[in-house]
Formats: structure tokens, sequence, C-alpha cells
């Protein structure tokens, strides 16, 4: 026993002359720490984003009872230009941009080139989707329109030299198979239902590309200088179309007004800038994954505003269009999506 305590000052004097932990260690816990919880902002924004834009083809539809697709999309994207425009205008009232750093740098060529391939991709993508609810129902077309996923990682393959195992294959031999499902069910109500879903196919497409050019001036550029930029960019293009085809160019009636301010603010301004935002914090895969949500609420709404009946049939091809998006994704933007670990 005397022995014991005798020992205890000894074990007491080396506790406290043990050297603290390692400074590096503890910075390192904190930043992972700091990380994990930065990241929960992002996400809660991409989230947001999938609900806002799921209204999307409901103002769409909307809007197309009284104006063209070509007039629904230029008051889309000029009223989007105003309010993005009056919201940058009152963060540099308030305060410097949190990324003013970035947008400090001045402008390039090749950076203005980007800005116009932008607006031209966004003008294909809303043109092609917004002509494509007119041709086909409003779940077909979102369903087909959110594609994506599928056809950027096809892109990757086609421009990238990138690899994909058996597990993408499967995926896409399913989504093509649920496709097909889609087409055989519209063919015996009409060839217009096949060409609206060509459309939407279409869409999907130019989606991708969105979102790749979209991360790629995210290193730069603020979420609302890209927005404001391509807004304008595309509205600019939109107004010889309209002009050429001697349609109405601004809605007479006040829901078809709101419909179009709805489409402007909301979810061109707001939906698709959470978009942006949150492309500063995912990859273009991780967020293309995550909108494949966006179908299924957009199918419940158009069943409770539209009337539109959803049966069996096309259940069956959702589901085996989302399994084979899933399993295409994954497959090869697994590594990707991990951002938001």
């Amino acid at each position: 026993m005397i022995t014991k305590d005798l020992e205890r000052p000894q074990q007491t004097l080396e506790t406290l002359q043990r050297p603290a932990a390692d400074p590096q260690a503890l910075e390192a816990l904190y930043e992972k720490s700091a990380s994990q919880t930065s990241s929960i902002l992002p996400f809660a924004a991409l989230l947001a984003a999938v609900c806002i834009l799921s209204f999307s083809a409901i103002f769409t539809r909307l809007s197309e009872e009284e104006l063209t697709a070509s007039a629904t999309i230029f008051n889309r994207f000029w009223i989007a230009s105003l309010a993005l425009g009056m919201w940058s205008g009152f963060q540099q009232f308030r305060q410097p941009p949190a990324e003013a750093d970035q947008t400090s740098q001045p402008l390039q060529i090749r950076d203005l080139l980007w800005f116009v391939c932008l607006g031209i991709l966004i003008y294909g993508r809303a043109g092609s989707w917004a002509w494509s609810l007119t041709q086909t129902s409003v779940a077909n077309s979102n369903l087909l329109h959110n594609m994506t996923p599928l056809f950027a990682t096809l892109g990757g393959w086609l421009f990238l030299g990138h690899r994909f195992n058996r597990q993408f294959l499967m995926g896409l031999g399913l989504a093509i198979t649920g496709v097909l499902i889609i087409g055989v069910g519209d063919f015996q109500v009409g060839t217009s239902g096949l060409v609206g879903d060509g459309a939407a196919l279409l869409s999907a497409v130019f989606y991708a590309a969105n979102f790749l050019v979209i991360e790629k001036l995210r290193t730069r550029f603020t979420t609302t200088t890209i927005m404001l930029s391509s807004c304008i960019v595309t509205g600019l293009l939109t107004i010889p179309i309209v002009l050429m085809g001697g349609n109405q160019l601004f809605p007479t009636s006040t829901t078809v007004w709101l419909a179009v301010i709805a489409l402007g603010v909301i979810s061109q301004g707001l939906g698709q800038g959470l978009l942006a935002y949150c492309l500063k914090q995912f990859t273009s895969g991780f967020v293309s994954i995550f909108m494949l949500m966006e179908p299924l609420i957009t199918a419940i709404l158009a069943w409770k505003v539209f009337g539109e009946q959803l049966n069996l049939l096309n259940w069956i091809a959702f589901f085996i269009i989302l399994t084979g998006l899933y399993f295409a994704t994954i497959s090869k933007g697994a590594a990707k999506s991990s951002a938001i670990h």
C-alpha cells in the first residue's frame, strides 16, 4: 500500500509532463467538423431547388394555354433577368458579394463565349421542353426531361474517354426499356406523343451540358453573375424567334401573367439559382442524380392540378427508368457523389 501511494505522485507528474495533443490533429478535426456543418446549407438548398423546380412544368403548361413555347421562354427569361438584376443591385448596395474576389478578375473572351454557350444551352433546354409539354403529358415530359444523369454519363464516355462497367450497361438497358414502354403507350394515342417524348429527351441532353458548363463557371463567378448573364443571353436569343413567328409576345390574362412571373422569379431565378449555388459544393453528377426526385413530385402535382391519370403501365415505366438511371449513374459517378459525405 505504501509503495502504491508513493507511485501515485510520480504517475501524476508523468501525466502533467505528457505532451499535449498534436495541434495539427486538432486543427484537422476542427476543419472536418466545420466542413460537415457547412455542407448542410448546400444540401438544404439542393432539396429546396428540387421542390421548387417540380412546379416548373405546371407553370409552363398554364402559360401555354395562351402563349407559344417561344413566347413563354421569352417572358420567363426577361422577368428572371429583371429579378436577378434587382437582386444583384441590392447585394451591391448592402455589402460586397462573398465571392467578389473571384468576379473582380477581368472578363476574357473565353469567359464571354462560355456565357453565350450557356445561354444557347438554356434556350435549347427550355425550348424543347416547353414545346414537348404541348405534345405529351406533363408526367411523361418531365420524367424524360430528367434523364439528364444518363446523358451526362454518356457524354463523358463519348467526349472524355470514360469507361463503364456492367452496372452502367445494365442501367442503360433498363432506362431504354422504360422509354420504350412510354413510347408504346403514346403510340396507341397518336404520333404527337412520340414527338413530344423525343423533344423532352432532347431537353435532357441540353440540361446535362448545362450542368457541366455552370459547374465550370462556378470556379470563377458567383451564382448571381452566372444566372443574370445567362438569362440575358437566352432572352436576347428568343426575341427574333418569337417575332418571326408572328406570335403573341406578352400575356393578356391574369392567370398567364402569374404563371410567367412564377416561371421567371421562382423557377428560373430561385430554383435554377439554388442549383447553380449547389454546384459550388457538389458535382454535376450528384446534383443530376438528386434531381431524379423531381418527376415523381411533378407527376403528383399534374394529377392534382390537371387531373392527368397515371395507369399501371406509366408507373412501371417510371420505376424502370428511375432504377436504370440509378444504376447507370452510381456505376461511374459514385466517387464524385461522395462530396456530401
